[in-house]
């Protein structure tokens, strides 16, 4: 996987969150990834832990990333 996407192959979604149990995006988020552009990617990659802490979500742990 690319080194700009916070997929860890856990494609579960919370259905009180509406978060991804394993990177913490929405699906409309999920959706649209690959049409942003990448400091839009990089600048909600950086939300993400702090979405999942407030969530009070654990992310999950799955494939290890590829560089």
């Amino acid at each position: 996987m690319s080194k700009e996407t916070p997929c860890v192959a856990v494609c579960m979604i919370d259905p009180k969150t509406r978060l991804c149990f394993g990177c913490g995006r929405t699906l409309p988020e999920i959706a649209r990834w690959h049409a942003m552009e990448s400091t839009e990617r990089l600048a909600l990659m950086a939300l993400l832990p702090a979405r999942m802490a407030d969530a009070g979500l654990q992310p999950i742990a799955g494939s290890p990333k590829r560089a």
